[in-house]
């Protein structure tokens, strides 16, 4: 079997820039895809992956990634990890447009690229390559509900139903589904977007809790479970810093953030 190819959408930066270097440090040909293309040109400058800008919540976008991966060579594994949540507030006083919002990246942006690169991670296995993979990121906010996360509940949750429902369309075929719900993960990124560009709000969140995930261990946890053997499926993981019990906390009086 030559060279696997695999494709990471969120690559720009957090664990989806991640994935990318440790792919490419495993030998794999990898496809980094986002919607900025400053930081995807770096990324591409100093891994060597290909890189794809895109807004995967623009179905004109994903067609044309498609078109790209198809004109460029077989996929062999697809990682669904762009995602993101805003705010805190609570179901009454929560911003429908953030609702939307994190339901078109956390949920309707898959399920585009699922659609659009199926066929393609078919082609890839008829072509030699044995087997081929899905890998979506949800979170623990997808299986555990916690105040302030009604919004990002509810769509990680809709995450994880779909991934097990492709999972069961896809029994029979060499394609395995596997879901990654991590709980604390301490990036850049995730809480400035959360809370709209606050750094005091998204420093707190972290305040006085030792050892969150970073990064790079979710993306050894991603890596790790496409590289398994091929009849061996990791349907769902859950990954959390020991420190880590639920989602959420009440520490003096006040709601610490922990996914």
């Amino acid at each position: 079997m030559g060279t696997r190819r695999v494709v990471v959408t969120g690559a720009s930066s957090g664990i989806g820039a991640a994935s990318v270097r440790l792919f490419r440090l495993r030998g794999w040909d990898v496809v980094g895809v986002a919607r900025r293309a400053d930081r995807l040109a770096a990324l591409a400058e100093e891994t060597g992956a290909q890189v794809f800008t895109a807004d995967l919540t623009r179905q004109a976008d994903v067609d044309a990634l498609r078109d790209f991966l198809a004109a460029t060579g077989p996929v062999h594994a697809l990682v669904n990890n762009a995602g993101g949540a805003l705010g805190l507030d609570t179901v009454e006083n929560s911003k429908i447009e953030d609702w939307a919002w994190m339901f078109e990246i956390n949920v309707l942006a898959v399920k585009r690229v699922t659609s659009a690169l199926l066929p393609l991670l078919r082609a890839g296995i008829s072509s030699g390559g044995g087997s081929a993979d899905v890998v979506t990121i949800t979170s623990i906010a997808g299986h555990v509900n916690y105040l302030g996360g009604g919004g990002y509940n509810a769509a990680k949750s809709a995450a994880h139903a779909m991934t097990e429902v492709l999972r069961l369309e896809l029994n029979g075929e060499p394609i395995r589904v596997i879901e990654i719900a991590p709980g604390m993960v301490k990036t850049d990124e995730f809480g400035l977007v959360r809370f709209g560009g606050d750094v005091e709000k998204a420093v707190a969140a972290y305040e006085n809790i030792p050892n969150p995930l970073t990064a790079e261990d979710i993306a050894e946890t991603i890596v790790s479970s496409v590289e398994r053997p091929a009849h061996v499926n990791l349907d769902l993981i859950t990954i959390k810093p020991v420190a880590q019990a639920a989602p959420t906390r009440i520490a003096r009086g006040e709601l610490r953030m922990r996914d």
